[in-house]
């Protein structure tokens, strides 16, 4: 039983394991071809497990890393079996997959950092961003922890509408204006209020569209301004939500958003419905950013905290 078993248990690591179900059956498709037959690691398949990782989402940066690591495993240790190749793959990719850094640790369980600790939370429209929103404030109303809302993505009335419904349906209380208002005057509401309150955690929703990188970058430089207004460190986390079924699209927005501003952070959702998993490993490795976390089903519950040792453990476990 590892970390994540004990901290969220047996149901979460389940829903890990069925999420990655394509992504799996993908990769290891892919795997087992570029080793069937071989009886050593050499540089042929290599050559195959390289292309086959490109070909997984994985990426070429990412994949390129990954074949290195192995080629000096290869070169040190004289002889290896493709037996022993799996695991080898294993440890390679957990080992390039970015830890938090401990300031910036925290889980819906534990104690967080400071109070109350402001997520600015950003990511292009369809991303499931404000459905991201509204499983986090569940998780960490749940698990024990005040929360509130703000609906500063004022330049499409249905994000705004669309966030009240995860106010109502978490019970979770959110901070809004009409649509067009000025975003960073609903962000100082929102921390004002919170601060009011004696709030744990505030989710702050951001415009999902804007006209440009300059205009985004005054937008969410705007918001944090005003947050600092009352809490000069605040956001504690800035967390770039994408969307991992769309594979390599990932990484461009990726791009795009660490670009104009600091992204300390990613949430991955849609993992479940896709065989583009590869994706996690090849953001989380270009952008030396950490994963915190993945979504892998509808249901509230299935926004889990990553943790790289179950990931990849799930990824390399095709019978459960």
């Amino acid at each position: 039983m590892g970390f994540f078993d004990k901290m969220f248990g047996k149901k979460e690591k389940e829903s890990l394991d069925e999420g990655l179900q394509k992504t799996k059956e993908n990769f290891f498709s892919k795997v087992s071809k570029a080793i069937a037959g071989k009886s050593t690691v050499d540089e042929e398949v290599l050559d195959e497990l390289e292309e086959a990782l490109v070909t997984a989402d994985v990426g070429i940066e990412t994949t390129v890393a990954i074949i290195k690591r192995i080629e000096d495993r290869v070169a040190r240790d004289k002889y290896l079996d493709t037996k022993e190749l799996n695991s080898i793959l294993q440890q390679e990719i957990e080992a390039i997959l970015v830890d938090a850094p401990s300031a910036n640790s925290y889980d819906f369980h534990t104690d967080l950092p400071t109070k109350p600790y402001v997520i600015l939370v950003v990511g292009v429209n369809g991303v499931g961003k404000t459905t991201t929103i509204g499983k986090l404030a569940y998780n960490f109303k749940k698990a024990g922890k005040s929360v509130l809302l703000g609906a500063a993505d004022t330049f499409r009335a249905a994000a705004v509408d669309q966030l009240t419904i995860w106010s109502d349906r978490t019970g979770v209380p959110i901070v809004k204006q009409a649509m067009g208002s000025d975003p960073a005057a609903v962000a100082f509401d929102t921390v004002q209020s919170a601060v009011s309150r004696g709030t744990d955690v505030v989710l702050i929703d951001t415009a999902g569209r804007l006209h440009n990188k300059a205009h985004l970058m005054e937008e969410l430089s705007k918001i944090k301004r005003s947050v600092q207004k009352f809490i000069p460190q605040a956001p504690h986390e800035v967390l770039l939500v994408l969307d991992g079924s769309t594979g390599q699209n990932a990484l461009e927005q990726a791009k795009h958003f660490t670009a104009t501003t600091d992204v300390t952070a990613l949430a991955i959702t849609k993992l479940d419905g896709t065989a583009k998993g590869g994706v996690v490993l090849a953001i989380a490795n270009q952008f030396k950013i950490p994963v915190k976390f993945i979504g892998v089903g509808e249901k509230m519950e299935d926004l889990l905290i990553f943790d790289k040792h179950e990931f990849v453990d799930s990824l390399f476990n095709l019978e459960r």
